[in-house]
């Protein structure tokens, strides 16, 4: 049973025991030429909208006064997990945010560049992050040591929390479609209302995980400036 259950996370197929699965992370791109292929359309209209929303808000944390490459960053960003998020909500198309070899690979490489940059070019404003303003002297120690800890762990919470998102809501609704062969007419369709009551919850996770995981880095990127 459990095996069956997680074998929708497997990121191996049948063909050569091979991980192709993992193309399905590149189907976003596929939507991208539209923008350039076809005439502005409502979709379009409401894409471009989003993503100047976005670029506006990045560029306050980032303390922008001006369109550069780290606004476009983020917004890539989100772009690329609203679409694998999205994607794996469709049958028999992998979830690969569900995994945390995507999401630490995602995570990690930013965390290393901002703590980086941050000690590299800002080491003053680093330590004084690291203890906030008016703490006693008899604390500073431990703030140090739990605000290093939890600078440590950042990469390691992001991925986790998207991951385990993305995980909880593929379980719950494959348990309750595992059920259905065995109940009458009427939990049936209680049981399709539920599942689609599911998806719908489920669509805003994709969203709403993906724009947490982006402003969470962006809120990061802005402490080392």
């Amino acid at each position: 049973m459990m095996s069956n259950l997680f074998s929708i996370f497997d990121p191996t197929t049948n063909l050569f025991n091979m991980s192709i699965n993992w193309l399905s992370t590149i189907l976003g791109l596929l939507f991208l030429p539209y923008s350039f292929w076809l005439l502005p359309n409502r979709h379009f209209m409401l894409w471009n909208f989003i993503m100047n929303k976005l670029h506006n808000e990045f560029k306050i944390l980032l303390k922008n006064n001006y369109f550069n490459g780290s606004t476009l960053i983020f917004i890539s960003m989100f772009s690329f997990v609203l679409f694998n998020n999205f994607l794996g909500l469709f049958p028999y198309i992998f979830t690969s945010t569900s995994h945390l070899s995507l999401t630490l690979t995602i995570s990690l490489p930013l965390w290393l560049s901002f703590m980086l940059y941050g000690w590299i070019n800002n080491y003053q404003h680093m330590f004084i992050h690291m203890i906030p303003q008016g703490t006693p002297p008899i604390l500073m120690p431990f703030m140090v040591l739990i605000e290093t800890i939890s600078n440590i762990i950042r990469p390691g919470t992001l991925a986790v929390r998207l991951t385990a998102n993305m995980i909880a809501g593929h379980l719950l609704m494959t348990l309750l479609s595992s059920t259905g062969s065995n109940l009458s007419y009427f939990f049936i369709l209680l049981l399709i209302f539920t599942q689609i009551l599911l998806m719908i919850l489920e669509s805003a996770v994709a969203i709403i995980q993906s724009y947490v995981i982006t402003i969470l880095s962006t809120l990061y990127s802005s402490e080392v400036n």
